[in-house]
C-alpha cells in the first residue's frame, strides 16, 4: 500500500512538472507574401497510368477477395474443430 501511495504521489508530482507552461515567445509582425504564380492547366493523365491504376486496383481486388476467402475457410475450420471437441 505505501508502495502505491510512493508512486501516486510521485505520478502527480511528475504530471504537474510537466504540464508547467513555457514563456510565451513575443509575436513577430507578419510580412505581405510574394504573389502566388498564376496556375497552369493540369495535364491530362496518360493512358499508361490509368491502365497501371486498373492493374493496382484488380491486385488489390483479388488480395482482398483471397483475405476473406482465408479467413472464411479458417472461420469454418475453427467452427468444425469446436462442433467435433464437443
Amino acid at each position: 500500500m505505501n508502495k502505491l501511495l510512493a508512486t501516486l504521489i510521485a505520478g502527480c508530482f511528475a504530471a504537474g512538472a510537466f504540464a508547467q507552461a513555457t514563456p510565451a515567445k513575443p509575436a513577430t509582425p507578419a510580412v505581405a507574401a510574394t504573389p502566388a504564380a498564376p496556375a497552369t492547366a493540369a495535364a491530362p493523365a496518360a493512358p499508361a497510368q490509368a491502365a497501371a491504376k486498373a492493374d493496382v486496383k484488380a491486385d488489390a481486388k483479388a488480395a482482398k477477395e483471397d483475405r476473406k476467402a482465408r479467413h472464411k475457410a479458417a472461420k469454418e475450420a475453427k467452427k468444425d474443430a469446436k462442433v467435433e471437441a464437443k
